[in-house]
């Protein structure tokens, strides 16, 4: 049997050890999150789509990670305690991992190998080209907020953007496609 992408170890934001397997047969929508970026406001977003389509089958996976000019500086709890008070975000959250890099975690490696490049990427590129910051180049993830869109048999199908936001047409076309496909 070969491993898939619901066999990689993972912790919840609690620090317990557990895999992805719990969502297997849903549609996921995994998402590497910071507290201190201009993107965190997406959390509220996030919430609103989990919120709205969980009962179809979506789940919303928040992956925080540190790797891009220090934006998530927090332990576990206070991440868990500031997804809470500050946007009532209900969907799983785990711990803080590495998206990039040599100590890049290996679901990472996964939904990057599968969608090398994500959608509507160009021109916040640019923008961080704007802000005097050297993007990463393909397949990596280019800052926080990118969201890897898994089917219901772990495939992941589509990438977006950090700014594609959660209301974004393409974004919720894609979730709509396959949520609509049988389980």
């Amino acid at each position: 049997m070969s491993t898939t992408l619901y066999d990689i170890p993972v912790n919840a934001i609690n620090g317990t050890a557990t895999t992805l397997r719990a969502f297997e047969g849903k549609v996921l929508l995994v998402v590497n999150v910071a507290s201190k970026c201009g993107l965190t406001k997406q959390y509220e977003g996030l919430e609103a789509l989990y919120e709205s389509k969980r009962e179809d089958g979506l789940e919303v996976l928040a992956f925080p990670a540190n790797n891009f000019k220090g934006q998530e500086p927090g332990t576990d709890e206070e991440i868990q305690a500031f997804c809470s008070a500050s946007f009532g975000v209900k969907f799983p959250l785990f711990s803080k991992i590495s998206v990039v890099g040599e100590d890049q975690h290996p679901l990472y490696r996964v939904l990057t190998e599968a969608q090398p490049r994500a959608t509507g990427d160009g021109p916040f590129r640019e923008r961080l080209k704007g802000y005097g910051i050297e993007p990463n180049a393909a397949p990596d993830v280019l800052w926080n907020f990118e969201k890897f869109l898994v089917s219901r048999e772990g495939t992941v199908v589509a990438r977006f953007a950090p700014d594609v936001e959660a209301d974004d047409t393409a974004l919720v076309s894609a979730i709509d496609a396959e949520l609509v496909k049988a389980a």
